[in-house]
């Protein structure tokens, strides 16, 4: 499991929600976004991993490599989706659908590629990574929310730097795989 891949790919997938996030935080308590956005996260996570698993049982290893084409067809893709538009909920299933309403085909997209030929060890391993990181990152977000040039930049560059970073899961996937090592000894 390569620890960089799968950070810069949990940061990636969510870099669009952080500044949700940032605004849930001022609305709701800190326990409750954290409860509501790791469940999501646990929700998208686990999902990805038994849907690459399946996959693995019926293909090869460097076939699933053209998966890496996710990453980067979401980074390609322009989608948007309007987060407030939803009914008065309980803050943790506020933040709950809302993340999954969001992120869903984006983090099941990106996530199953990088957890196709994971073992279960590894995968609890990443299961307690992302939820530590979860709670880091909302505590972190937590605490610059007030800040401005926080806000400004998110709104200014968060979808190039999401985009660049999908890109580069989504080639090193195919690396990864062996696909282009496959793809070279068939040329």
């Amino acid at each position: 499991m390569n620890w960089w891949v799968l950070t810069a790919t949990f940061l990636a997938v969510n870099l669009d929600f952080f500044f949700i996030l940032l605004l849930m935080l001022d609305k709701y308590k800190l326990k409750d976004v954290i409860i509501g956005y790791l469940s999501g996260v646990l929700i998208l996570v686990i999902a990805s991993y038994f849907a690459g698993q399946i996959l693995a049982m019926f293909l090869p290893e460097w076939i699933l490599g053209v998966l890496g084409i996710l990453p980067i067809w979401m980074a390609i893709h322009d989608s948007d989706e309007d987060p407030n538009n939803q009914k008065q909920r309980s803050p943790i299933i506020t933040v709950l659908v809302t993340y999954l309403s969001v992120c869903a085909g984006c983090n099941l997209s990106i996530f199953l590629p990088i957890l196709t030929n994971v073992s279960m060890i590894h995968f609890l391993e990443v299961l307690i990574y992302v939820g530590i990181f979860t709670i880091i990152i909302v505590c972190l977000l937590k605490l610059i929310g007030n800040i401005s040039v926080v806000k400004a930049f998110m709104t200014k560059y968060s979808e190039t730097l999401m985009k660049i970073v999908y890109i580069g899961v989504g080639l090193y996937v195919f690396w990864d795989s062996g696909l282009i090592s496959h793809l070279i000894k068939l040329i």
